[in-house]
């Protein structure tokens, strides 16, 4: 017996499973943990990315500061963020992730994370080889963004 999975538009249009309440909870968490950032960035969420032949839409994304123009919007954005966040979703696995961070990485981002609810972790890459964990107990520290918060809240 074949067995086919239905997508819903949600998912075919951001080429990503659909978000839980618990990926959805952390998301805002975070965004929140940026508010003492926002002189120096800009995050967005669920942006249209497409990066030379590469469409994706991060969960979020920062970009230095610059003021809204609510006259005019970008609905892709051609630009690579400094920084694409990637929370793993109950359906995701954490290798279509990993391959996210690697062609985000080619496609001129500087720090690439990802988020693992369930193990209440966030793996900040520097690079596609090169990452470090935090921990609920820990305080993240990214190097390339000089964004640092503690992690516990994220996960609360």
């Amino acid at each position: 017996m074949v067995s086919t999975t239905v997508l819903s538009d949600y998912e075919i249009e951001r080429n990503k499973p659909m978000p839980s309440f618990n990926h959805g909870a952390i998301q805002a968490n975070l965004i929140m943990e940026f508010a003492q950032y926002r002189q120096k960035y800009r995050v967005v969420s669920e942006l249209s990315l497409h990066l030379s032949d590469w469409p994706s839409v991060p969960d979020l994304c920062l970009y230095p500061y610059q003021e809204l123009d609510t006259r005019s919007d970008t609905i892709k954005m051609t630009e690579p963020p400094l920084c694409a966040i990637e929370i793993l979703s109950p359906t995701q696995s954490i290798g279509d992730l990993l391959a996210k961070a690697n062609q985000y990485f080619q496609h001129g981002v500087q720090s690439c994370w990802i988020v693992l609810p369930g193990l209440d972790n966030i793996y900040v890459f520097s690079s596609p080889d090169t990452y470090e964990i935090f921990r609920t107990h820990d305080t993240l520290k990214d190097e390339k963004t000089g964004i640092s918060f503690a992690v516990g809240p994220v996960f609360k």
